[in-house]
């Protein structure tokens, strides 16, 4: 092997084990012993030159290194099998709409969508921002997309009733995972004074009919102290200090911090992005699109 060089297959197994959180989580996904994803794992280490991976309470977290692999493995693994796909007779020719919860790691979707691009260059992206309720609702009937990509809330850590977006039922993939925290200012002044400023977004977006749902079951006064126009408009609210309000880890800026507990604000639920299932009458462009998008957007 080239001394500069990674393995494939450690990458996938480290990619595997990322995402999985745990070793014996991703043995069973990419059906090995553990003791051969372990082993694997090690000698990706050994050629690293650093640990990757370290065990936590939470299972395998990745360390600053492993996060920035885990990032190339992940273009290297696409790369491969796009090579692979094209050798076969696969070949992405002609337009794909795509839409995508404007939620969904707004500081990088951009840089996602371009290595997309650069795999398949001969495919034309129309891509759309749109509200989660919105795609799941016409995810069956091709009528504004080919491929979607939704929000939806989980229920636990908080109390029961509150919204979650999509039915668990479905057989949509999930890509992405994330925490929902109350996001502020970091140059706002704590808002102890009520009643809370709210940043919200207008119905129906899920996930602001939950924060209001949960303000209100807890009994926290508040106020919509700013009503903007997408995730975009309420990052740019929030940074100018017009108020508080919810977001997915992943959709705060450098300019934003996480609400300290001593405001006593309520626990939130979990987010998940769900890459929405085919149709029944989809051609194989689309279907190959949505296998091969599946790979970049987790």
């Amino acid at each position: 092997m080239n001394a500069r060089a990674f393995d494939l297959t450690q990458l996938r197994t480290f990619i595997a084990i990322h995402d999985a959180g745990s070793i014996s989580a991703a043995a069973e996904q990419i059906y090995l012993s553990q003791s051969t994803v372990s082993e694997q794992l090690k000698k990706l280490e050994e050629r690293a030159g650093q640990p990757l991976l370290v065990r936590s309470r939470k299972g395998m977290r990745p360390t600053p290194a492993g996060t920035r692999l885990v990032g190339y493995a992940r273009q290297i693994a696409a790369l491969s099998e796009a090579a692979f796909e094209d050798l076969q007779g696969v070949l992405l020719d002609g337009e794909l709409r795509i839409a995508i919860t404007d939620y969904y790691r707004p500081h990088d979707v951009g840089r996602v969508l371009k290595r997309f691009t650069n795999l398949y260059p001969r495919l034309r992206l129309h891509v759309s921002a749109m509200q989660s309720s919105q795609i799941e609702r016409t995810a069956l009937t091709g009528e504004h997309f080919d491929v979607g990509l939704a929000l939806r809330l989980l229920n636990e850590d908080v109390s029961q009733g509150d919204d979650v977006t999509g039915d668990a039922a479905t057989s949509a993939t999930l890509v992405r995972r994330e925490r929902l925290v109350w996001a502020m200012s970091s140059t706002l002044a704590q808002p102890v004074d009520a009643p809370l400023p709210l940043v919200t977004l207008p119905r129906p977006c899920a996930l602001q009919t939950l924060v209001v749902n949960v303000l209100e079951r807890h009994k926290v006064a508040y106020r919509v102290s700013h009503s903007a126009a997408g995730v975009a408009g309420m990052q740019l609210a929030l940074g100018a200090g017009l108020g508080i309000s919810c977001l997915n880890e992943s959709a705060l800026t450098p300019d934003l911090i996480v609400c300290p507990p001593s405001l006593g604000l309520p626990p939130l639920p979990r987010a998940e992005f769900h890459l929405l299932p085919g149709r029944a009458d989809e051609t194989d462009l689309i279907r190959h699109a949505r296998n091969a998008l599946l790979r970049l957007f987790a």
